[in-house]
């Protein structure tokens, strides 16, 4: 199953002083790379591993060892985001939790790894489920 990576888990991932983080490395070692993201997703990790340059450093090699990568269009896809993000401005859906419902639309079997509780409100498709990683889970 292919693994869409949200900020919180990447910076759980990585950042040790995160509540999440031993979560995070659990999943992590069961997850199969490569794991897709989006710009939006790496601008928000990086913004607050910003206190631990060390985690920084990681995120940077991790792309580029390919444990995952960013590929997402948002020029292509910016219809349906700006209708996501219309649609849950009540919660508020950022940009980033928009990309990845959008990605979850293109791939079919795909599951959201993730430490944000409002993925478990939004709906892929109209009304589907976004299969989850999450603590609650």
């Amino acid at each position: 199953m292919l693994t869409l990576a949200d900020t919180g888990a990447l910076v759980a991932l990585l950042d040790r002083s995160d509540e999440h983080h031993a979560w995070a490395v659990c999943c992590f070692r069961r997850i199969q790379p490569p794991l897709l993201t989006c710009d939006a997703v790496l601008a928000e990790a990086w913004h607050l591993l910003g206190c631990a340059p060390p985690s920084r450093s990681t995120l940077s090699i991790m792309h580029g060892d390919g444990v995952f990568t960013s590929d997402f269009d948002f020029e292509s896809n910016a219809p349906q985001l700006w209708k996501l993000l219309h649609k849950y401005a009540d919660l508020p859906m950022d940009l980033a939790d928009a990309c990845l419902v959008r990605m979850s639309e293109l791939h079919a079997d795909c599951q959201v790894w993730t430490t944000d509780s409002d993925f478990r409100i939004y709906r892929r498709l109209g009304r589907k489920v976004i299969p989850l990683l999450a603590p609650w889970t």
